[in-house]
C-alpha cells in the first residue's frame, strides 16, 4: 500500500509540474494587443490556427488527471490502517514501555497518616 501512495504522489508532482509550465506557456487574450506591434508570428510555430486548440486539448488532459490522481491519494490514504490520532498512537506507545509501579513506590496521602500530623502547617479548614 505504501509503494500505491509513493508512485501516485509521484505522478501527482510531476503532473502538477506540467500544468503549471502548461499554462504559463499560453497566451492571454491580452496577447492580440502585441500582435500588433511586431509579435504576431510568434504563434504560427503550432500551425495558422495557433496555439490555442492544443494547448487547451493538453491543459484539460492534464487536469483531469490530475482530479484522478488527487482522488486517488484520498481514498488510499482514508484506507490505511493509521492510528486515529497522534495522541493515541503516543499514548498507546508510552503504556507499552512504562515499568510497572509497586505500591511502595509513591506515598497514598492518606488524612491519617503520621506525616501529616507531624506537619508545621495549620490544619486545613
Amino acid at each position: 500500500m505504501e509503494n500505491i501512495n509513493s508512485i501516485l504522489l509521484g505522478m501527482q508532482v510531476l503532473l502538477s509540474i506540467s500544468l503549471i509550465v502548461l499554462i504559463l506557456m499560453q497566451h492571454g487574450k491580452g496577447a492580440d494587443a502585441g500582435a500588433a506591434f511586431g509579435s504576431g508570428a510568434s504563434a504560427t510555430v503550432f500551425g495558422a490556427k495557433g496555439s490555442g486548440s492544443f494547448m487547451t486539448r493538453a491543459t484539460t488532459t492534464l487536469a483531469i488527471l490530475f482530479f484522478i490522481v488527487c482522488m486517488s491519494l484520498a481514498y488510499v490514504s482514508s484506507n490505511r490502517s493509521a492510528p486515529d490520532s497522534v495522541t493515541g498512537s503516543v499514548m498507546s506507545q508510552e503504556f507499552e514501555t512504562a515499568p510497572q509501579q509497586g505500591e511502595g513506590d509513591m506515598p497514598t496521602g492518606e488524612a491519617g497518616s503520621s506525616s501529616a500530623q507531624d506537619s508545621d502547617l495549620p490544619p486545613a479548614e
